[in-house]
């Protein structure tokens, strides 16, 4: 019996229109719960449908999800309306979403909101009790999967930014039903190396079910209770689980949790330059700023000083000197012309000088002046006083 062969493109497409001929995949409601949902830049809403035991891919093109009256979110229960296709590029079915409307709240997503609530109201979240993150650590604890991207991706980053900071892998599941103990050791371990700076808990993408190890309660505790600063980088921008809302500091992936975390050894020698080149220009105004400060007090001691003290007085008693013979001279010469004065109406009133007219004086031998006839009678002899000497003479004879 021949049979023909056939290709997989020729597969793909005797699939496809066996289900595009097929009733009920093209006119299909089916309900579950949304997981791992993508908001692409073109408009288009990529999800996966599930329920307690399978998935089915979903799409929603931008046409549809324009029509939405709410905002999807992962942990959702919905309902949506659309056909069953296969998109034989890749060979997988999926489902083709006209409408969607919600159905309820996902058990997951229940128990994250309640876990949420309890931890919180314990204190868990609150800011006073966030550790602070070293700025320069050098040894730097990571509890992730040793085969997962957000480890190449830490690495990478370390490498780039600082080759000089030490990387400790603790490998932890961080996925499954054993990935909340693993996680849990690790934290432990990690706080028992006495020189790790801090820690970073990563994990790359994936659904709310992936990532469900970390909103464990005792995982939450570990964080809590960790001497060591913890770093969460856990899934993408958009995911939250309880480890991010408990750690010291949420990085929203990997790498940023590697970014944050290791300082860039560029830029802090570049800051430590900085730092230098200021210091040294501080110490050369303050050197120049006390130079100019002892100057200046060397000049006003130069001021006060008893020397220059001793040396302003010799040159005020030069002055004053100088003053007071000035106001002696005056005054010698206003008594010179007083004197001159009082010499004139003395030398005009002097009675012998009467005597270079002519006149003479008469005395008695007691130097009295004699200006009487009378007073003549009564002596015998008299002392007469001339201009040009004295001489004592008898009285002989007194005619009237």
């Amino acid at each position: 019996m021949y049979i023909k062969v056939l290709t997989v493109s020729d597969i793909n497409n005797y699939i496809k229109r066996n289900f595009d001929n097929d009733f009920i995949l093209q006119n299909s409601s089916v309900k579950g719960e949304i997981s791992n949902i993508k908001f692409h830049s073109s408009g288009h809403i990529y999800f996966s449908l599930k329920d307690e035991y399978t998935k089915i891919n979903c799409i929603m093109f931008r046409s549809a999800a324009r029509n939405l009256e709410f905002i999807p979110e992962n942990g959702m229960k919905i309902v949506v309306k659309g056909r069953i296709s296969v998109y034989e590029k890749e060979g997988a079915y999926q489902l083709y979403c006209n409408e969607m409307k919600v159905d309820g709240i996902g058990e997951l997503y229940i128990a994250f909101e309640k876990l949420k609530v309890k931890l919180e109201a314990k204190g868990l979240f609150d800011k006073e009790h966030k550790k602070e993150i070293p700025d320069y650590p050098f040894k730097i604890g990571i509890v992730t999967s040793p085969t997962g991207a957000a480890l190449r991706d830490i690495i990478n980053v370390t490498k780039r930014r600082n080759k000089a900071v030490k990387l400790i892998v603790y490998p932890s599941l961080v996925q499954g039903q054993n990935a909340a103990d693993n996680i849990i050791k690790g934290i432990a371990a990690l706080n028992n190396i006495e020189d790790i700076d801090l820690i970073i808990l990563a994990r790359g993408g994936g659904s709310i079910e992936d990532l469900w190890c970390f909103n464990d309660e005792n995982v939450a505790e570990a964080i809590y209770n960790s001497k060591k600063p913890v770093i969460t980088g856990i899934g993408h921008e958009i995911d939250y689980t309880i480890a991010d809302f408990v750690s010291d500091m949420r990085a929203p992936t990997p790498s940023a949790a590697a970014e944050l975390a290791v300082f860039d050894l560029k830029n802090a020698e570049n800051k430590i330059e900085s730092c230098k080149d200021f210091l040294k220009s501080s110490m050369e105004n303050i050197k120049n700023s006390k130079k100019d400060e002892l100057a200046f007090m060397k000049k006003r001691l130069d001021l006060i000083s008893p020397m220059a003290y001793i040396a302003n007085q010799y040159a005020n008693i030069d002055r004053i000197e100088e003053i007071l013979n000035v106001k002696i001279n005056r005054n010698i010469t206003s008594y010179k012309e007083k004197l001159h004065k009082i010499k004139g109406i003395l030398e005009a009133s002097n009675p012998f000088n009467i005597l270079n007219k002519g006149y003479s004086v008469i005395e008695d031998e007691d130097k009295n002046v004699i200006n009487s006839i009378k007073d003549l009678t009564k002596i015998n002899k008299v002392n007469i006083i001339m201009k040009d000497g004295e001489s004592e003479f008898e009285i002989s004879k007194i005619k009237k």
